[in-house]
């Protein structure tokens, strides 16, 4: 994602990017693959990254480094959005906060460096907390495969996914898994998840709006129905209000190629409301609040 623009409001636009300038140490803002967790401390597990209406793993959507300057406790601060793309559901959406002071225990006091790594790095998969990451979207990954107990994942659907996608060639070593299982319910997986896959993919011909931020402005619907009152929106945990900080786009849409799913998800505004005051968490991650507008149908 392009450095956003200036101006009271600040654009977003999705643009092509190496691989190494979308890791954790660079700071980065990002849209799909996996996330760059910010910190690598008190992530959240499995429960807190499913749908809350359909139980399915939560996909990674787009994350945004954004500091607030003046505040030492989030001089390294990140918003992780996640979404559900399991239909018919494609309605959970859960967005989480979290942010570091300058001198903290996984990044260097100074700015990262603007030389790309050597070029034998590969994805990493295990954070420097010891924290084990799921083969398929990043997120915790407490469960292992039976087999080679190597492989992790969040949850049993990605285990079936990455069985079908390779590891059923890759995984060599015996175990009691129940291998025929593995393919039996790997030919049920919807194609939506071979689809989903390209959310990785950034490029276009031309850049376009996808998001707008403006910590405390007022957001821009897409209709008039379903504008959130003050009553709408939760106060955070510590006692402060949540304010607007940014919205995602519905240009992002076809950056996803959701266009092409069907019944996939779809949105027409997504606002993203956080605490007033950013409280400080320590090392972890808090849940913010996320409000979905759809575009309204017209007779």
């Amino acid at each position: 994602m392009a450095a956003p623009r200036g101006g009271p409001v600040e654009l977003g636009f999705v643009e092509a990017a190496p691989a190494w300038r979308l890791r954790s140490e660079q700071f980065p803002s990002k849209v799909g693959g996996r996330p760059a967790w910010l910190g690598a401390a008190g992530l959240p597990g499995p429960a807190e990254l499913a749908c809350a209406l359909c139980g399915r793993p939560l996909a990674f959507l787009l994350q945004l480094y954004a500091p607030v300057p003046g505040l030492a406790d989030a001089f390294h601060r990140g918003l992780f959005v996640f979404c559900c793309r399991a239909p018919p559901c494609c309605a959970g959406l859960r967005v989480f906060r979290n942010q570091l002071p300058r001198k903290n225990d996984f990044y260097s006091y100074e700015p990262p460096s603007e030389d790309p790594p050597p070029a034998t790095e590969s994805v990493c998969l295990q954070l420097k907390s010891g924290a084990h990451l799921c083969r398929v979207c990043g997120c915790l990954g407490p469960k292992t495969c039976s087999k080679c107990h190597k492989a992790h994942y969040c949850s049993r659907e990605h285990q079936i996914l990455d069985w079908r996608l390779g590891h059923k060639q890759a995984c060599t070593e015996y175990d009691e898994a129940p291998e025929e299982e593995l393919d039996s319910t790997a030919k049920h997986e919807s194609r939506e998840d071979k689809i989903f896959q390209k959310f990785k993919s950034k490029i276009a011909l031309e850049p376009e709006q996808i998001l707008r931020y403006g910590r405390g402005i007022a957001p821009v619907w897409i209709s008039g129905e379903n504008i959130p009152q003050e009553k709408d929106i939760p106060d955070c945990p510590c006692g402060a209000k949540r304010v607007f900080e940014f919205q995602v786009m519905p240009q992002l849409l076809s950056y996803l190629k959701a266009d092409t799913l069907g019944r996939s998800v779809d949105w027409g505004v997504l606002a993203i409301f956080t605490c007033a005051e950013s409280c400080g968490l320590g090392t972890g991650y808090t849940e913010e609040f996320v409000w979905k507008q759809d575009i309204a149908d017209t007779p």
